[in-house]
């Protein structure tokens, strides 16, 4: 390997973390770059658990097929299905592997390592370490990467912000711009292959379940330089959040995993306390509709069904948008022993005791299945991907890789709960291989390349900060920001329509504008947190352009895109990625499509009323 020779990974959550230790490990160098430290990305909320076939689920007929099939048929058949079998496959080795690096898993009193139910099975495949699973493995392999860190391997850059992708003459990504969030210093960083594992963009709907960092502007900014973006309609709205007046705060799917129940009054308007109503008198409307999966149904089934219940229905807790979700019949002693974490959350935020009261709860933004397109190497028979091929996971810019989240390729129309950590490890441990040999076999360094290109890339990210902190404009970021949140969560979240959706293209196009008037608060160049935060409005008004427009061009309800005037699935047209390509003359998406690959598991419509994926 030629010592010269470096790997920049942007993201310091489990993609990330598991991206640099596997390249690490294979003699490249890293840099690793985080917007903060990289135990608090936001992977460390991850609560309820990670998905994997062992041999407890296996006895119970369980098997990596299934949990395939499943994931695929959960996504609405729009993943393409090699990289979705070679996950599931790898599945019962990752969990293998976290374990030995000391991941307190939760264990059965034979000593196994217990498994709980999780939304889109009928089978206990999902491993959990109580309700704080993230915590505890991006401490894990945070502890992994430190190794290398202290042999020299691995350099961190926490608190610094990625600006941009330098992309080469040719169309190579040859490193990164990146400011440190301290002394706002902007530099140029040089590197053979680049990883992008900067996980969601929940920011540009205001409020969601994301912390506050995840605003998706990474993301934007590469699609700015030239990576397109696919299947960006595909919001996933978890159905549990805690509603806030600053944000949503996650109630894990571990809850109903674990036996919680989802009711409202059958009496509309009952305001009694919900201990006062008797059990013939609440509506347990997920268990009535959907009796074979009843809580544990998908995530975009039952945040449609609590939404229509609270908002079509009527029957919301006092009239509201919220509906119970009932644990205390579990016991305070089992609470504490497989949802501590989130009972305590619940608890601190809202001040009541989940033991003793049901908790009230209603959908909020989560997850985006869509993200940068990233393209990869078949086997021949389509069972899985070929290992270390150059482009697994490599975006249409040569070079520059996604992993994670920000990865669009493994979660289709609608992702299944506890597959988002099984994704992010999978795409760093076994793409992190691809990323070593691209580096290997490159037959030039990026250390040789023109100092002009990485002059010229940092005097333009230096000249759009000079333009916003010397701006004399009348617009405040932070009105722009609420106000496309709020736009982005009425136009495009439970449901859609085509009204609704050209009234937001509109919006954002004025939004657009008024950007370029933004006015500082703060014009400081030290830790100027006012800065960053313009900056990325520009980017999450782009990447809500791209998710307006691939909702209302998606002429169809798939997943958690649901057209109320197009009800109905439609495979001829739409069994396709949408990708967008960032038009640099209008500066719109221009958008084009692509089939999906399903040579595995023909399409068939969704049917969780009865048991079985075939039914």
């Amino acid at each position: 390997m030629n010592p010269k020779r470096r790997v920049i990974v942007v993201g310091g959550g489990l993609a990330g973390l598991a991206g640099t230790l596997r390249i690490a490990e294979a003699g490249v160098p890293v840099d690793l770059f985080s917007m903060v430290p990289v135990k608090r990305s936001h992977s460390v909320c991850a609560q309820g658990g990670i998905n994997a076939c062992n041999e407890v689920a296996r006895q119970q007929g369980y098997s990596e097929f299934e949990h395939f099939e499943e994931s695929v048929y959960g996504g609405d058949f729009l993943a393409n299905q090699p990289p979705v079998y070679e996950m599931a496959h790898w599945a019962p080795k990752i969990i293998d592997l976290l374990d030995r690096m000391g991941v307190p898993f939760n264990r059965t009193l034979e000593g196994q390592r217990d498994l709980r139910l999780f939304g889109g099975s009928l089978y206990k495949r999902t491993h959990f370490a109580g309700a704080t699973t993230g915590q505890q493995l991006i401490y894990a392999l945070d502890e992994q990467v430190r190794r290398y860190e202290t042999e020299g391997k691995v350099t961190k850059y926490e608190h610094w912000e990625f600006l941009r992708p330098i992309v080469d003459g040719e169309g190579r990504c040859v490193g990164i711009v990146a400011q440190d969030l301290r002394t706002m210093q902007i530099r140029a960083f040089r590197a053979d292959a680049v990883v992008m594992a900067t996980g969601g963009c929940g920011l540009v709907f205001g409020k969601s379940t994301n912390s506050t960092m995840c605003t998706g502007a990474a993301a934007a900014r590469c699609y700015r330089h030239g990576a397109w973006y696919a299947n960006g309609e595909f919001i996933q709205v978890h159905p549990t959040a805690i509603p806030g007046a600053d944000k949503l705060r996650l109630m894990s799917e571990s809850a109903r995993g674990e036996g919680g129940r989802v009711w409202v009054p059958r009496q509309k308007g009952d305001a009694r306390d919900p201990r006062q109503i008797p059990e013939a008198e609440r509506y347990y409307f997920l268990e009535e509709r959907y009796p074979a999966y009843g809580n544990i149904v998908p995530r975009d089934i039952a945040t449609r069904e609590i939404f229509n219940v609270c908002v079509k229905e009527g029957l919301g807790v006092g009239g509201g948008r919220m509906v119970y979700l009932d644990v205390t019949h579990l016991g305070r002693e089992y609470l504490e022993r497989k949802l501590g974490g989130i009972i305590e959350i619940y608890r601190k935020f809202v001040g009541e005791d989940p033991a003793e009261l049901p908790m009230k709860i209603f959908p909020g933004v989560h997850y985006s299945m869509g993200g940068l397109y990233t393209v990869y190497t078949a086997k021949e028979d389509h069972r899985g991907m070929k290992l270390g091929a150059h482009n697994n996971m490599m975006t249409n810019v040569s070079g520059l890789y996604a992993f994670g989240e920000v990865n669009y390729q493994y979660h289709g129309a609608n992702r299944l709960g506890a597959n988002a950590l099984l994704s992010c490890i999978f795409d760093g441990l076994f793409c992190g291989v691809s990323v070593a040999n691209f580096v290997r076999d490159r037959k030039t360094s990026a250390s040789d390349g023109p100092a002009a290109l990485y002059d010229d890339s940092t005097a333009a990210e230096e000249a759009r900060q000079r333009s916003l902190i010397e701006s004399k404009g009348t617009e405040n970021p932070y009105v722009l920001s609420q106000e496309l949140g709020d736009e982005m969560t009425e136009a495009s979240t439970v449901v859609k329509d085509e009204a609704r959706l050209v009234a937001a293209q509109k919006k954002l196009a004025e939004l657009r504008e008024r950007a370029t008037r933004m006015r500082l608060s703060d014009t400081g160049l030290w830790t100027n947190q006012n800065l960053s935060h313009a900056r990325a409005v520009e980017d999450m008004i782009m990447l809500a352009e791209v998710i307006i427009d691939g909702g209302l061009a998606r002429r169809e309800s798939r997943g958690s895109h649901y057209r109320t005037d197009f009800p109905e699935r439609n495979d001829a047209e739409f069994l396709r990625t949408t990708v967008a390509k960032f038009d640099a003359k209008t500066g719109k998406p221009e958008l084009a499509y692509e089939d999906v690959q399903v040579a595995l598991a023909k399409p068939r419509l969704r049917n969780y009323t009865k048991a079985g994926l075939n039914s």
